[in-house]
């Protein structure tokens, strides 16, 4: 009797142990999503005609040596904000530089510029790179004091106290490199409720960060994509498509 208890509660760890490491996948998407790019042309959106065009269907980011940004700078979707929300979109870009998503952020227009279009605040990082950590998906706090504040692989919590807390981990380095479609097209999926934020990489979660940070956490924003100053780039984004969470208790 003894060993069949025993042999019972260690079928039940082990189930117990590998429900707790199954993936995390995105939810369903809803049927209500609000296309926010039409696929021609780049009507709702501002940024530097030199550098922003359409291409083939998608959003087309470039620098070159004749053409080069001055300071990391941003096309803004202008037709509304990121408050809570779930976003949806695919992205490509090559490994010469790195790209973002802003969301929850503020455009900068007073004081010291570079440019008409800078944005700063939370960034969903954009790489053409499938090695950790230097990725796509982690929280890059633009413009702000805290960096690279949440890897991806990383279950964390930034506390009242201003310190970050890792709980958990949520993939490694060589399910990531698996994951990720180096030189192709990648979905992202970012739904940010509250003080928490989740980042999904073709359909797997891969960050989870809650911010209470007292100063530092931001719940509302402009939403924008990001081509950064430097050795010349692209960056491509198309199927861009929006739900506000608001509402949903």
């Amino acid at each position: 009797m003894i060993r069949n208890l025993m042999f019972v509660a260690l079928i039940s760890l082990t189930a117990s142990s590998f429900a707790s490491d199954t993936p995390t996948t995105a939810p369903a998407e809803p049927d209500d999503m609000q296309c926010i790019f039409n696929g021609k042309d780049l009507t709702g959106w501002d940024g530097d005609p030199r550098l922003w065009s359409v291409k083939d269907g998608a959003i087309r980011g470039e620098t070159t040596p004749e053409k080069s940004a001055n300071g990391n700078t941003f096309l803004i979707w202008k037709d509304g904000k990121t408050k809570d929300f779930q976003l949806r979109l695919s992205f490509r870009c090559t490994a010469a530089n790195n790209s973002g998503i802003q969301y929850r952020s503020k455009h900068i227009t007073e004081g010291k510029i570079r440019n008409k279009w800078v944005v700063r605040g939370y960034q969903h990082e954009i790489r053409n790179q499938s090695k950790l950590a230097s990725v796509a998906g982690f929280i890059y706090d633009e413009g702000g004091r805290r960096g690279r504040m949440c890897l991806v692989g990383e279950k964390a919590v930034w506390g009242e106290d201003g310190k970050k807390k890792v709980v958990d981990t949520l993939i490694d380095a060589e399910g990531y490199e698996k994951l990720f479609k180096l030189d192709d097209w990648n979905d992202v999926v970012i739904i940010a409720k509250g003080n928490r934020l989740r980042h999904y990489m073709n359909n797997r979660l891969i960050l989870d960060c809650t911010d209470n940070h007292p100063e530092l956490s931001l719940r509302e924003g402009v939403l924008a994509l990001q081509l950064h100053a430097g050795r010349p780039m692209w960056a491509e984004f198309k199927d861009l498509r929006i739900k506000d969470l608001s509402s949903n208790k």
